[in-house]
């Protein structure tokens, strides 16, 4: 059975103000960079033996894998598939505006997140469809190994869905927070171990946002 340590990103520069990111390229904030570092020091301690870290291609991402790299000695892979969902027309824009600007459809993305494609982006059924891919690849190439993967909440939760084989309705039902991570066990039976663990944050840590 493979152990997949699931990590999300640490705090970005848009994170704090609500600012709804997708594909854009924000860089950490201070404590985003802060918090990497927690991150690291705690992942090498408690997980000894990783086999390989993947990340998202973004910033945000990658700062926050090549902090755990750093720590134990170890190269990050670049996985498209972790990507965050393309928000299209919503990215870069705050949470408040949106709420006032698209109304009905952020509505739907707080209520039936599942019936929602982002004008000009992506649905949650395309990131699942690229994390049931991942979840394959990793099971079929790391058996009886520890991986850790960097990505972003909405794959993230999308993961948790996919993992436990329940409906996309349920995606607002976890906790993401920023620096966070989770363990799931990914075998004949999948099974989250651990999720949105982020006492090694400390006094870094924030609650993420309603909306993001």
């Amino acid at each position: 059975m493979c152990r997949l340590i699931l990590v999300r990103h640490a705090e970005s520069q848009w994170n704090p103000i609500g600012r709804y990111q997708g594909i854009l390229d924000p860089d950490l904030s201070q404590r985003g960079e802060l918090q990497t570092k927690a991150l690291g020091e705690h992942i090498k301690k408690h997980f000894p033996n990783i086999e390989a870290i993947y990340s998202s291609p973004l910033t945000r991402t990658k700062k926050t894998a090549q902090a755990i790299g750093d720590a134990i000695g170890k190269d990050i892979i670049i996985d498209q598939r972790l990507i965050e969902i393309d928000h299209g027309a919503w990215a870069g824009e705050l949470v408040d505006d949106i709420e006032k600007k698209y109304k009905e459809d952020f509505e739907t993305w707080m209520k039936n997140p599942h019936q929602i494609t982002f004008p000009k982006g992506e649905s949650l059924k395309e990131v699942f469809d690229r994390t049931v891919d991942f979840i394959s690849f990793i099971k079929a190439k790391y058996k009886d190994k520890t991986v850790v993967a960097v990505s972003h909440s909405v794959p993230i939760r999308v993961f948790y869905c996919a993992v436990l084989g329940i409906d996309l309705s349920h995606f607002w039902a976890f906790g993401c927070d920023n620096a966070s991570y989770s363990i799931l066990s990914l075998g004949d039976q999948d099974i989250i171990q651990k999720l949105n663990i982020s006492c090694h944050l400390g006094d870094l840590y924030a609650q993420a946002h309603r909306a993001i």
